[in-house]
């Protein structure tokens, strides 16, 4: 697998955000939070994924831009932790909810945590609907 993040695994649809929002579910990881729900998407790829990082936070948009592109730089490099392990189509968000910029060191394993505990959170939710 490549590790690219293309414009079909990015989440633009403003129907799905909605849904996503009203619906979803979540799990947090300092200073990270992943908002995500199972839904059919129109993309080939197992996953859609946006990023985004507070106003109210981040007052500068440079950075607030700084922020996500690590965020999507960090999520690039380790989405074979969700592809390998998902068998129905997701959409999630993720979000930077700190007040303090960290260090991409720092961030990377953060985003490996929040990963690897949604695919173990869906993973029990799969096996108790069985």
């Amino acid at each position: 697998m490549r590790n690219t993040l293309g414009k079909q695994e990015r989440l633009k649809s403003k129907k799905l955000i909605e849904k996503l929002y009203a619906e979803g579910d979540s799990v947090k990881t300092f200073p990270l939070r992943m908002m995500y729900v199972q839904t059919a998407h129109t993309s080939e790829f197992p996953c859609q994924v946006g990023v985004s990082v507070a106003k109210r936070n981040y007052k500068l948009a440079v950075d607030r831009n700084r922020l996500k592109r690590l965020m999507r730089e960090t999520y690039r490099l380790q989405k074979q932790i969700v592809y390998n392990n998902l068998d129905e189509p997701y959409v999630f968000m993720i979000s930077y909810i700190g007040r303090e910029e960290i260090k991409y060191e720092d961030l990377y394993l953060k985003m490996e945590k929040l990963l690897t505990l949604f695919i173990d959170k869906v993973k029990v939710k799969a096996d108790e609907s069985i």
